[in-house]
């Protein structure tokens, strides 16, 4: 991290965590953050559903919700970047404040709900995206919606033409009885719409789906033959818990989805049991605490063919995305592995 970076968090971090990040996107936005450029090598280079990546450590959704600094983002060194999640019509989420440092536990807190600017506007933005960047979009339901499953078809169908996948966002625990859709008979339902949605785009979409952390071994088995029966082309291991083991922090008592630091094992956890119970049918993405290149590195020896991060930037600046995926090239090569593809699953014992 440079020395305009660190100051530049410094101050932020006096502010509240909303409006940092605000201020963080709007600086991002004029030019004011460097960018770290494209980081890519021989060994880095990954294909996943498809989709050929310069590098596996991609940007989670939630740090560009409305796709508005795709740009700029496009420069920042990571292999892919997910925006989102938007749901058909706008809604401006739960009341403030709903998102909280943790910075004891190095993590964060949030209970949004879904805020974004709706499936119509992100559309209009996401023809404009830059040219030979990786860009997805989280779909996710708004929250009165009567019919759920039709709201994830439904941003598909507006705004697949210009993405390179889309995400079954299932497991938020911020919108009411959302992670009901992880059931069994109710989440092959909502693959089922979204699958027929994307037969009437005009180009092949990959579909990611995105669990949760607190699942029951039986509900993981449960999604997993559910993923390989409705062919998922990828599923992403997790988003936030709900679980507060052993928080220092005052803030840990706060309502919402905790992500950073104290997912690392839970999540990386659930990614092996995935690995282990989709028999490697199915890609991927390690999500959940990656703070360092060995986090991604261990992600990806337990069964990931990619990451991504998106709390970790709050202590470590943008450019943690390009540095982590410098060190994983190193890492890869410490280990003796010429791709990435060659360490995905080599640990994965170590986490069952």
């Amino acid at each position: 991290m440079n020395l305009v970076e660190r100051l530049g968090l410094a101050a932020l971090h006096r502010l509240d965590p909303e409006t940092a990040h605000g201020l963080a996107m709007w600086g991002l936005r004029a030019g004011l953050v460097p960018l770290a450029g494209p980081v890519t090598s021989a060994r880095l280079r990954t294909r996943i559903a498809g989709i050929d990546l310069p590098n596996p450590v991609g940007l989670a959704a939630g740090f560009d919700k409305n796709a508005t600094a795709l740009h700029p983002l496009a420069r920042s060194g990571f292999g892919f970047v997910e925006v989102g999640a938007a749901t058909p019509r706008p809604q401006p989420g739960n009341p403030r404040p709903r998102l909280f440092r943790l910075t004891e536990d190095r993590a964060a807190i949030n209970r949004f709900g879904f805020n974004n600017d709706g499936a119509e506007a992100i559309a209009a933005r996401l023809v404009r995206r830059p040219q030979g960047a990786v860009v997805g979009l989280n779909l996710g339901a708004n929250r009165d919606s009567p019919d759920k499953p039709a709201d994830f078809a439904s941003v598909l169908r507006s705004c697949g033409p210009y993405v390179d996948f889309v995400t079954v966002n299932v497991s938020s625990p911020n919108t009411e009885r959302l992670r009901d859709l992880q059931g069994k008979a109710a989440l092959a339902g909502v693959l089922d719409r979204v699958m027929a949605a994307r037969a009437t785009l005009l180009r092949p979409l990959p579909v990611f789906l995105k669990i949760a952390p607190d699942l029951t071994p039986d509900a993981l088995a449960d999604i997993a033959e559910v993923a390989l029966a409705t062919a998922v082309d990828a599923i992403i291991a997790t988003n936030t818990t709900l679980a507060r083991d052993g928080l220092k922090s005052p803030q840990a008592s706060q309502q919402g989805g905790l992500s950073g630091a104290p997912l690392f094992e839970r999540s990386t956890r659930i990614l092996a049991q995935l690995s282990q119970l989709t028999g490697g049918a199915v890609p991927l993405i390690g999500v959940g605490g990656i703070a360092s290149a060995d986090d991604a590195y261990a992600k990806i020896r337990a069964g990931a063919s990619a990451v991504q991060l998106y709390t970790a930037l709050i202590y470590g600046g943008l450019s943690l995305g390009a540095r982590i995926a410098r060190g994983l090239d190193t890492a890869l090569a410490r280990g003796g592995f010429a791709t990435v593809a060659d360490a995905v699953g080599t640990g994965r014992a170590d986490w069952l």
